[in-house]
């Protein structure tokens, strides 16, 4: 089903998510406004569930790098009376402090919920397609 307003508020939740990341707002509780306490956030860099895990591993992933941009294209919104649905393209540029780009081009695919507060990410997970540069190093938990 969709729904005009709904859809349009997902759009601006996903821009509005990867512009918060590129900038690096990370003020205490930047990422409450996205997600639902007990998000699960699934990347290549590790899977974490609930509000704090989720926020640890999205600053420790975006704070490998000097700068990075993430651009969303051909975001698909399915939504009902309390959820729904997205999935979209990105491309994901990551500068490392020596200028060195790691690019990968990949899917997001997100559940949403419907909260008092507005649309909020319940999942959200990474699935790269391709990758181009060094990728970093990652820890092991």
């Amino acid at each position: 089903m969709t729904d005009h307003n709904s859809t349009m508020d997902i759009h601006t939740l996903v821009h509005h998510y990867f512009r918060t990341l590129d900038a690096r707002d990370f003020a205490p509780d930047w990422m409450r406004p996205f997600v639902t306490p007990d998000v699960r956030l699934e990347a290549p860099v590790g899977v974490e569930e609930g509000l704090e895990a989720a926020t640890r591993l999205t600053e420790e992933a975006v704070g490998r790098f000097a700068r990075t941009q993430h651009m969303a294209s051909g975001l698909l919104v399915d939504v009902d009376e309390e959820g729904g649905t997205a999935s979209w393209n990105a491309l994901m540029t990551h500068v490392y402090d020596d200028d060195t780009l790691f690019t990968v081009g990949g899917r997001f695919e997100a559940d949403l919920r419907r909260t008092p507060d507005g649309w909020r990410f319940s999942r959200v997970a990474v699935r790269p397609v391709w990758t181009q540069g060094p990728p970093p190093v990652v820890r092991q938990r």
